[in-house]
């Protein structure tokens, strides 16, 4: 080897140090020959898993029920079993409703049960007719144990009324209808009453009826809300206030045992007029 070529190898040295302190790293890997670097893959991020966020829960809304109004437009009301006219006897307020599925007897749903006795146009009530306007609103009133001598183990007496007074939407004879309380057999007429029996014994009498407006003879099937007759106000010889007597009779528990008696019929009858004028008998 010449002298030469140990000096040209110093220089080319020298070349190689000074540009790997003078030139950029990617610059000196172009200028040595070296190929360039893959770019780093970037990893994706995910973004931030955030919590549900949950939605406030609201009270459901409760509606109440709203007031129950007649076929004339007014609102219903009843006072409470038991509560009897000051004077006309002491109520049975331990009552419950003896007949939950019956249908109203009569027909429209306009009616008010009062007592006949000691209200206007009755013997013991105050002076005036029993048109009075007094008799045809609300409220609503019973009468089952009302002084009378009649047998009734439910009353605290042990004499009453045995049923509830009902007066037809208005003060007109035999034109308002009564009608079966419940599917039955007709098992009874007399000179103004009707009897229907159910298949389970429990039987419905009817007092007042106009008999020449009778659609029913005794031995019928009758259906429930079935016409009978008209309300008016025939009581044999003599005459009454046009209304509607009306009765429940069963085997109940009175006490001293079983017995085929008289029950108050009020909250039936509250609870029937009350599913009348919502539409429920179709």
């Amino acid at each position: 080897m010449s002298n030469s070529q140990p000096a040209a190898a110093l220089v080319v040295a020298a070349a190689g140090i000074a540009a790997m302190i003078w030139l950029p790293l990617e610059d000196y890997d172009a200028a040595i020959g070296v190929a360039p670097a893959a770019p780093a893959e970037e990893v994706p991020v995910d973004d931030p898993v955030e919590d549900p966020v949950e939605e406030p829960v609201e009270d459901p809304v409760i509606e109440e029920p709203g007031p129950v109004t007649d076929d004339a437009g007014e609102e219903f009301a009843w006072m409470p079993a038991g509560d009897l006219i000051e004077g006309s006897g002491d109520g049975q307020t331990e009552q419950m409703n003896y007949a939950p599925g019956m249908r109203f007897p009569m027909e429209a749903g306009q009616a008010y049960s009062n007592s006949q006795v000691y209200n206007y146009g009755g013997y013991l009530g105050p002076a005036g007719g029993q048109c009075n306007a007094d008799n045809y609103a609300y409220s609503w009133r019973d009468n089952f144990c009302e002084t009378r001598g009649y047998g009734t183990p439910m009353c605290p007496a042990g004499t009453g009324h045995q049923g509830q007074d009902i007066r037809p939407a208005t003060c007109d004879d035999e034109v308002h209808w009564a009608v079966a309380a419940e599917a039955g057999t007709i098992t009874s007429i007399g000179t103004y009453s009707v009897r229907l029996t159910t298949d389970e014994g429990v039987r419905y009498t009817y007092l007042h009826l106009d008999k020449p407006s009778l659609l029913v003879e005794e031995g019928d099937a009758v259906a429930r809300g079935e016409r009978l007759g008209f309300v008016s106000n025939e009581f044999g010889d003599t005459s009454t206030t046009i209304h509607l007597h009306f009765e429940i009779r069963m085997s109940v528990d009175t006490g001293s045992g079983l017995q085929n008696t008289h029950v108050p019929p009020y909250l039936a009858l509250v609870d029937s007029y009350e599913r009348l004028l919502a539409g429920d008998e179709g």
